[in-house]
């Protein structure tokens, strides 16, 4: 008999519009819809055509005036401030949004208005991005602390009204002073912003002597509440950037109705949980994770979420996680690997979780990154609790492949992050975009149309969109994922298609190569490229980041992963060198920069990624690749 998993996922694909048109009744709609699937401008296919609703309306109006208005639902935790605890109930969290709804309003934003966010992680932060879809405009949210000019390219793209700021950020050990950060970006850009709105922290207070700008705290006091502005289903909410292969960012466009109907569906169908129950995903509202799962999906169900401004190591220990978790009663954890590797890198055996009472989570999600095996039979050790890999993208909004927890708990394979969710047709193509059998690595992709909440288009960019993700592989979306389907339905993605790489005419995965080396008891995580060489194209390269306190030889290390990979996987795959290195670069939401290490190894010019953590420690990989024999000579 078949589970509810099967079922969902069977009548989603052959009825998507019986299936999507069922669960959108958890939404309130302003006007309901005359067809749940617009599929006649193909492939610009729309959800919920011609009704009309309000995502803010969704998220806060309708919990008060359902009995939820004394439910938390923020709750700010901040190690950067000294222990900063805050909780905003529904009711509290509609009067500071309508309130600031008032102060866009005030300033010339109306509907369909974009509004750039450019904030750290203080409740202000979905506080605006709520006032913003309450008024029926678009927000942008730029990850607070972004480079000027990377800032002022989002800018000239989306031609704000108004950009919304805090005069800084806190990041361990130092203050980063958001408004120069944002004039030099105004005064780089062509499209001049109407006004400036700074919310002032007392870590540094901003100058706000600029034509246009307002301190948020003191225009709120006399602002006037402002009501939902109804839109249309198919209208945008937002605008996410994500970097393009040409410098150029690429906006990806997220709809109002399609967005609220699968985000409201994945909170009890893939994590389980209720109204009324604390979910936290350990991210930053400048990425999708904390678009869909710190602000929207949490909010839509009525769940309380969390808005954490630390680390997962640092602030103040590798027990940060687990404190947080105790202090208020977390259900499910959603983070990233990186995180986990780094709390694994300081404290291996997870002494500090003994400190706290972990009794409320039920559940720990991993997505941004893949998980390898080790560190998820390492969390699934300490935890005792499911562990779920789960993959999907920016330009997805919600999981792809996951094990469903509200359908059905299957059982986990490591290195998988299980079954295509409802509503995605999953397949593995090969170049010739021909399905390949079960268990051969090809392109993932996804057979169009895709479900409700996915990205509709490209700002402003039909053409570029349709090039950058349809052309490949006609009538389907191209993930840019490299992997296989096993016999069961189990999805691997292996890497980025761009990190298969060529030995010799053999297509080998890094990501499995990463597989072994995350499996050597002194490794905490590690990063594998494809570099060029003359006789065979391309060779395998490993950088390992060694657990705390290991003090064997490298050398001596590097052998017995070297190994590992020819015992593993074999002598095809041609792993002979590996060094040591005390970090990894990242973006700031934990992937790794394999593309741009690469780069370096190979001598070729690069630019400096925008989202960087940490750009000093390009320099420490040059110096580690150069002595190995690869990198440009150091003068």
């Amino acid at each position: 008999m078949a589970n509810p998993y099967e079922v969902a996922h069977a009548r989603s694909l052959s009825d998507p519009s019986g299936f999507w048109g069922e669960i959108a009744q958890q939404i309130d709609w302003v006007k309901p819809w005359d067809k749940v699937l617009d599929d006649s401008n193909p492939p610009f296919y729309r959800w919920f055509r011609d009704a009309e609703c309000n995502t803010c309306y969704n998220a806060v109006d309708r919990h008060v005036k359902n009995g939820r208005g004394d439910q938390p639902a923020i709750i700010y935790d901040s190690p950067m401030t000294g222990g900063t605890q805050q909780t905003f109930t529904y009711s509290q969290l509609l009067d500071e949004v309508s309130r600031f709804a008032g102060v866009l309003r005030a300033n010339g934003v109306g509907k369909g208005d974009r509004v750039i966010i450019y904030m750290p992680m203080i409740p202000q932060a979905p506080i605006a991005m709520l006032a913003v879809a309450r008024l029926g405009a678009i927000h942008s949210v730029v990850f607070g602390g972004f480079a000027a000019a990377e800032l002022a390219t989002r800018i000239d793209d989306s031609k704000p009204k108004a950009i919304v700021a805090a005069s800084c950020g806190l990041e361990p050990g130092r203050t980063i002073q958001y408004k120069p950060l944002l004039d030099n970006a105004v005064n780089l850009s062509k499209h001049k912003p109407d006004a400036c709105i700074i919310w002032q922290r007392p870590e540094a207070l901003a100058d706000l002597s600029n034509p246009g700008d307002v301190d948020w705290a003191e225009a709120a006091k006399t602002a006037e509440p402002a009501e939902c502005v109804t839109v249309a289903a198919t209208d945008p909410l937002y605008i996410l950037y994500t970097s393009g292969t040409t410098g150029v960012p690429k906006g990806i466009v997220r709809d109002n109705g399609g967005h609220m109907v699968a985000l409201n569906y994945t909170m009890k169908a893939i994590y389980d949980v209720q109204p009324g129950d604390v979910y936290w995903a350990a991210s930053d509202v400048g990425w999708v994770v904390g678009h869909s799962y710190i602000v929207y999906g949490p909010l839509l169900h009525g769940c309380t979420t969390l808005i954490y401004e630390g680390k997962p190591v640092g602030t103040p220990d590798a027990g940060a996680f687990w404190r947080v978790i105790a202090d208020h009663k977390v259900k499910v954890l959603f983070t990233a690997p990186t995180a986990l590797r780094a709390i694994k890198r300081d404290d291996a055996e997870a002494k500090l979780m003994q400190q706290y009472d972990m009794s409320s989570l039920k559940a720990l999600y991993l997505a941004g990154e893949r998980t390898d095996p080790d560190t998820l039979e390492w969390a699934q050790k300490i935890l005792g609790k499911p562990v779920v890999d789960h993959w999907w993208q920016t330009e997805t909004g919600w999981s792809i492949a996951a094990n469903c927890l509200g359908l059905h708990a299957f059982p986990v394979k490591p290195g998988s992050p299980t079954k295509a969710a409802p509503g995605w047709d999953v397949q593995v193509l090969a170049d010739d975009g021909h399905p390949v059998g079960a268990g051969t690595i090809g392109s993932i992709c996804c057979k169009l149309p895709l479900p409700p909440g996915s990205l509709p288009t490209l700002w402003n960019a039909d053409a570029r969109y349709k090039e950058a993700y349809l052309d490949e592989f006609p009538g389907f979306y191209k993930t840019g994922d490299a992997g296989f389907i096993d016999e069961e339905g189990y999805v691997y993605v292996m890497s980025r298609t761009d990190d298969i790489i060529n030995v010799a005419g053999h297509r080998l995965s890094t990501g499995a190569m990463e597989e072994v080396l995350s499996a050597h008891p002194d490794v905490a995580e590690c990063a594998v490229m494809g570099v060029a060489d003359q006789l065979k194209g391309q060779m395998p390269l490993g950088l390992l980041v060694l657990k705390a306190g290991v003090t064997r030889d490298h050398a001596e290390i590097v052998k017995e992963v070297v190994k590992m990979v020819r015992d593993q996987i074999g002598p095809v795959a041609a792993f002979k060198t590996a060094t040591v290195v005390d970090r990894l670069p990242k973006t700031r939401s934990g992937k790794i920069l394999r593309g741009t290490m690469q780069k370096i190894a190979d001598n070729e010019e690069y630019k400096m990624p925008a989202t960087i953590d940490d750009p000093s420690i390009l320099d420490e990989i040059e110096a580690a690749l150069e002595d190995i024999g690869y990198a440009k000579s150091r003068t």
